[in-house]
């Protein structure tokens, strides 16, 4: 067990915290699991305030992860606002928040503008994207790549339609419209999507990928993951790609997907490991989950970081955001299961703790 903030630190915090500018929106979450084994820092009689931004998929751990910390850690405050990945990259680039939250890395030409300088990636988590969808009376859906694909770019437009009957051989389909449902912002969930659905189904799939893509016009957008969510829960006949927390929150039914070693594949938190073990990660902590190999890995499983600028401009703060951080890649791995998402293997978590040392605390 580590002390999350030294006393060195916690006495810049003293210093520091009278000088802070006044927080930003946003509040510390509620925890929703116990904050066993964090450690409490000796009290400071000081404050600091940190803000972040960005993935709604890593939301849901950010507020238990928030929670757990800041109540060991009376002296500092953690605010963590979702609105996209795209949101969090932006408002890091703009300097109005201390980290992102994004679930993609930033476009080379995007970093090239960040007046910040150079910028670190620590990875968090790992995920399932789930298919969700609302048929009545269908409770079993199996569905391939190309499927997938036809169906989100609007060349399927029946339950019935033959390729998916094709993918499940006697089920009852029922002779209904598809309703489809996106993401209406920025969205790291979209990106990879899009992105799996380019690898997977490249024949097929027209409509490229990104954070954002051109979506048919009869489609629906929903904002955030809880926003596709609410669409496919209250519409009949609908269909949306929603990672796997959101989903089991929202009460969904999804469909098992077909990887790359022909196998339909379940979404849960171990095909989600599985995935995560054949990955290939770069020297920078980039890398994507999408389409892994092995036989048990879920297909469509993606990863989310924290973004930080690698010269931090506040001790009190730059030691701070360093601490949780670090509390995000050990301790905190813990609650990852029970919030339906995937700790990251050992030897990735490993790095990432290691590259904690680059983050320059003046």
């Amino acid at each position: 067990m580590y002390k999350l903030i030294a006393v060195s630190a916690l006495a810049a915090l003293c210093v520091a915290g009278c000088n802070k500018k006044k927080e930003e929106g946003g509040s510390t979450a509620a925890m929703t699991k116990e904050d066993k084994g964090v450690a409490k820092a000796p009290e400071s009689g000081g404050s600091v305030t940190v803000n972040g931004s960005g993935s709604s998929f890593q939301k849901p751990y950010q507020e238990v992860a928030v929670a757990a910390f800041t109540k060991a850690n009376a002296g500092v405050r953690i605010n963590y606002g979702g609105g996209g990945s795209g949101k969090g990259r932006q408002d890091l680039a703009d300097q109005v928040v201390d980290f992102a939250g994004a679930d993609s890395p930033y476009k080379d030409a995007d970093l090239a503008k960040n007046k910040g300088g150079d910028v670190l990636y620590f990875p968090i988590l790992l995920g399932a994207i789930t298919i969700s969808y609302n048929v009545q009376g269908v409770d079993q859906l199996q569905l391939s790549p190309e499927t997938i694909a036809k169906i989100f770019q609007r060349d399927i437009k029946k339950w019935n339609d033959k390729d998916i009957a094709a993918d499940n051989p006697g089920a009852k389909l029922p002779d209904g419209d598809i309703v489809v449902a996106h993401r209406s912002d920025g969205s790291g969930t979209t990106d990879n999507f899009t992105r799996y659905l380019d690898q997977a189904a490249k024949d097929v799939w027209k409509l490229k990928s990104g954070a954002t893509v051109e979506w048919p016009p009869d489609t629906q957008a929903g904002n955030g993951n809880p926003g596709v969510a609410q669409i496919v829960k209250s519409t009949k006949g609908a269909i949306g790609y929603v990672d796997l927390s959101d989903a089991k929150a929202s009460g969904l039914k999804f469909a098992t997907v077909k990887n790359q070693a022909g196998k339909f594949i379940e979404p849960t938190t171990d095909s989600s490991s599985a995935a995560g073990d054949g990955i290939d990660v770069k020297d920078n902590l980039l890398f994507s989950a999408v389409n892994a190999k092995g036989d048990a890995s879920y297909p469509i499983t993606y990863q989310s970081w924290v973004i930080v600028y690698a010269k931090q401009t506040d001790h009190a703060k730059g030691t701070a955001l360093k601490s949780f951080i670090k509390y995000l890649v050990t301790e905190g791995q813990s609650q990852l299961k029970g919030l339906d998402f995937s700790p990251l293997p050992k030897g990735l978590a490993d790095k990432t703790v290691a590259q904690l040392d680059k983050i320059q605390v003046p």
